[in-house]
């Protein structure tokens, strides 16, 4: 009876391996032996026995049949059974045919082999085949080629110096026959070298792995192992093929460890096999028969070769074939981390921390986030072999990045484990090409890329350009792929470690003037750590004419206030960063007293000032060549009310004290004064608090706050009845966590909180009983510092009017933070009308009555109050200069004029 199958392999130039149909799930198919009757043929050789010495032609003879035959459909007719061979796979021997053609006849007019001698009467078809082989004969084919097969070398064992095959050979493609298929990624093949010569090798398929098949009887498979083997064995098997061999299987070296113990003779190559229908490989990882192998992408990234590999395995994933079939679907990124903050945001970098880890100000919240770069580990300082590399890591990414913009998505959140805390791993891009510094990082040797596990999908989203760039790295030697013995990193000099060794600089510091250095660390706002690359030394830098408030340097110890500020600003602008700086004397500590400049241009000092960060120093400012600079922009800290101004407006109330009684509508006597807004309210009516400079209350609330901060550091005893009510003065914390003065305007037992006025600096906040406690007696005799004001003459356009929010919003462009001059014009018990000159308009000097009030006018986001203001008659010449920027804002037809004159009726 006649059965079909599929010929899996040929043995020999008479033998057949024969299999079935695969399983609905691709399992592989039973299979069973055919040997061709009357026909016999030289046997191919193995590593343990060479090819038929007596009978030539074996290979020749086995590629005949080969190329004929396999893959192909056969319909075969079994004559006797024989015993199973080693592996229980059953025998049989008999005849066959492939699309009509008998095999047999086929094998004996090429002459590709014998007819076998039989002791029977010869039949019709015996005959037959017998004249076949007598014309293969009489015509010189196959084995009857009377020049012999050509002769050869077939090297059964892998070559014996791994390394020197695979620098020769390495990208390079050569023909080749698959032998054998080991599992779904491990192939046998024959190499077919350019000299003749036969090179037998193992592969491994370059980007994938495969689930391991049982080789022997009574072994286990594991999952898909089977179906992955019956995959590539049903393509490739004894398939004419072309192999690229790309590297020897170093999976676990890392940067920091050597192979110098590695066997000179690998069991195996890494390498693409490609038919002629494309790479077996990529086919596998889209049908979900091997997982992708990280650590390859440094062979294949370079051509996309990992590219598609990662497109297949995630369309394998999707369809949940093979190995995914219990995977649960990927979940969609979240757009913000466990902590509430972005994935993805711009900011600013900060500080340079390690090769790997930097600080970036998040530029929409303004707060700096410590990042690890994903899958990238950089050289440890502390480890003697990585030093060196280390600090050039480092100092490569400070050159690149420090006050940079970045751009940064956070990958994944590396939970806290051990002595580890929790740290955001990100990708960090910057400049127009939106380059990863990571991968730039690791192309020069600088850094090494981590070897995440199989499953582990938290890793950067530019995985495989790392891997390549480590391999570029690797191959060019870069870095600490060099193997260069480096020398000890020496810790820099420090000579601000005493006075006596500063001294000995200070002279010659002095002759060079402006010295080029870097910021290596910011101990507080005006104090620095500066390192010299060139000598190897560090210093301590104390800026001179100017004070910073101080910073805690411990838990136990408190920061004056805006020490914290201080010291940000100083180190978001000014860490790391290249610095040229000068010095001028020395303090009693050892530390340089000088200025530092940034760009060349920058003085930090001003700097700091113009922040409202440090406040001048006139004992040691007035002999400073930028003296001006720095009272100029103290000047300008103040009339901006920036930072520790705030607090120091403190005189109004003492002006409205001592200014003389008027009239309800009478002029006042011109009072001019210089001002600070505190703290501007929209809500209800518009108003606004000042701070009038320049007095003695200035100088003694500052005194008053010193002793305020002592006396709240202490325990403060609270009447266990006590509880606010309106009116009551109060010491009340706010929220940057100082106790200030204030006077309560009403309290809630229920909710228990009180709305509150700082009576030093006019805002106002609601805060709880807690953060309440009385106002000592002590501290009550200095009248409170910030005055109530509004503007005289003029309303600025109502809540109501489609122009309130542009008539607020130019009120603090042109008032906020600026230092003014205001004139009292009138006084409604503790509320002051002002008069706002802006001293810095070249108008205000040319007309005396120029003011804010009617610029705002001219702006047309504001009216003349006529009810509000009775005393307007008692001012004549400045209600013409009011009714005249009216009528401009008419005629250019501006603000709340902008169609007509919507306001005729008032005027």
């Amino acid at each position: 009876m006649s059965m079909k199958a599929i010929v899996k392999s040929v043995i020999s130039g008479d033998s057949l391996v024969l299999r079935g149909r695969p399983g609905p799930q691709g399992q592989r198919p039973k299979e069973r032996v055919l040997h061709l009757a009357d026909v016999t043929a030289p046997r191919m050789g193995s590593s343990t026995r060479e090819d038929e010495a007596s009978i030539p032609w074996a290979f020749e003879s086995r590629e005949f049949l080969r190329a004929l035959a396999v893959g192909k459909e056969i319909t075969f007719t079994s004559i006797h059974s024989l015993p199973p061979n080693d592996s229980d796979v059953p025998r049989d021997l008999g005849s066959a045919e492939i699309a009509g053609l008998d095999l047999s006849s086929e094998i004996l007019k090429n002459g590709w082999g014998k007819l076998k001698e039989s002791k029977r009467d010869p039949t019709e078809e015996d005959i037959r085949r017998r004249d076949l082989e007598n014309e293969a004969k009489a015509a010189g084919k196959g084995l009857w080629n009377p020049h012999g097969p050509k002769a050869r070398v077939v090297n059964h064992s892998m070559p014996a110096d791994s390394q020197a095959f695979v620098s020769e050979w390495k990208g390079k493609s050569i023909d080749a026959i698959v032998e054998q298929v080991r599992d779904g990624s491990t192939l046998r093949v024959r190499l077919f070298m350019p000299d003749g010569d036969h090179q037998m090798v193992n592969i491994t398929l370059a980007g994938v792995r495969s689930s391991r098949a049982a080789g022997r009887p009574g072994e286990t498979s594991e999952p898909w192992g089977e179906e992955a083997k019956f995959f590539t064995e049903s393509r490739l098997l004894q398939r004419p093929v072309r192999v690229q061999i790309l590297s020897l299987p170093t999976s676990t070296a890392t940067p920091f460890q050597s192979n110098s113990d590695a066997p000179a003779t690998a069991s195996v190559f890494i390498g693409t096999v490609l038919h002629p229908n494309g790479n077996v490989a990529e086919f596998l990882v889209a049908a979900g028969l091997a997982r992708v192998v990280d650590w390859h992408a440094g062979m294949l990234a370079a051509n996309g070769g990992m590219e598609r590999l990662r497109a297949g395995e995630k369309a394998a994933k999707e369809k949940r074939a093979g190995l995914y079939a219990s995977a649960l679907p990927a979940a969609a990124p979240k757009a913000v981390t466990s902590n509430g903050q972005s994935r993805a945001f711009d900011g600013t970098v900060s500080r340079i921390w390690s090769g790997d880890q930097i600080s970036v100000v998040d530029r929409d919240t303004n707060k700096e986030r410590r990042l690890q770069l994903s899958s990238t580990r950089g050289p440890k300082l502390a480890d003697p072999k990585q030093a060196y590399w280390a600090q050039e890591a480092r100092e490569f990414l400070r050159k690149k990045l420090i006050g940079k913009h970045v751009k940064v998505t956070i990958d994944f959140v590396r939970p806290r484990e051990g002595d580890f805390e929790e740290r955001e791993c990100a990708t960090v891009r910057y400049g127009n090409q939106n380059i990863n510094i990571a991968e730039q990082l690791v192309e020069k040797g600088l850094a090494g890329v981590v070897r995440h596990k199989r499953d582990d999908e938290d890793r950067s989203p530019d995985y495989d350009k790392l891997m390549a760039a480590e391999a570029t790295a690797s191959a060019e030697q870069r870095g600490i792929h060099s193997g260069k013995d480096t020398s000890p990193v020496k810790p820099p000099l420090n000579i601000s470690e005493t006075s006596s060794r500063a001294n000995q600089f200070l002279n010659g510091f002095k002759r060079l003037g402006k010295i080029p250095a870097i910021v290596d660390y910011v101990a507080a706002g005006s104090r620095f750590k500066i390192f010299l690359p060139k000598d190897n030394q560090n210093l301590t830098l104390v800026l001179g004419g100017i004070r910073a408030p101080r910073t805690a340097r411990n838990a136990s110890e408190k920061s004056e206030p805006f020490g914290a500020e201080a010291f940000e600003f100083a180190t978001h602008h000014y860490m790391q960063r290249d610095v040229d700086f000068e010095v001028d004397s020395i303090d009693k500590s050892g530390g340089f007293i000088g200025s530092l400049y940034l760009n060349k241009t920058e003085n930090v000092a001003v700097s700091l000032v113009r922040e409202g960060l440090a406040s001048v120093q006139p004992y040691s400012a007035d002999n400073l060549p930028w003296a001006k600079q720095l009272y100029d922009a103290e000047n300008e800290a103040k009339a901006a009310k920036r930072n520790i101004w705030k607090d120091h407006d403190e005189e109004a109330e003492a002006a409205a004290q001592s200014a003389p009684a008027e009239s309800e509508t009478g002029p006042l006597k011109s009072e001019y004064m210089d001002v600070i807004i505190s703290d501007v309210r929209t809500k209800n009516d518009f108003s606004f608090s000042v701070q009038i400079l320049n007095t003695e209350g200035i100088t003694s609330l500052e005194k008053l706050m010193r002793d305020f901060s002592l006396h709240h550091r202490g325990a403060v005893s609270v009447p266990s009845d006590f509880v606010p009510k309106g009116g009551d003065l109060v010491s009340a914390k706010f929220s940057d966590g100082s106790w200030y003065r204030a006077k309560v305007r009403r309290a809630s037992p229920i909710k228990k909180e009180a709305e509150v006025t700082f009576i030093d600096y006019g805002n106002q906040d609601t805060i709880s009983f807690s953060n309440v406690r009385p106002l000592d007696p002590k501290f009550r005799s200095l009248p409170g510092q910030a005055h109530d004001a509004r503007l005289s003459f003029i309303k600025l356009a109502g809540p109501e009017s489609d122009y309130h929010a542009e008539a607020i919003d130019r009120f603090r462009q042109l008032c906020e933070g600026r230092k003014l001059v205001a004139n009292i014009d009138h006084k409604e018990g503790s509320l002051l009308h002002l008069r706002l000159i802006d001293p810095n308009d070249p108008a205000s000097a040319a007309d005396p009555l120029s003011c804010i009030n009617a610029e705002l006018l001219r702006d047309g986001i504001a009216s003349i109050d006529r009810k509000g203001c009775r005393y307007l008659s008692a001012y004549p010449q400045l209600m013409k200069k009011l009714q005249s920027s009216i009528a401009e804002a008419k005629r250019d037809r501006v603000g709340m004029f902008e169609f007509g004159d919507v306001e005729e009726d008032e005027y």
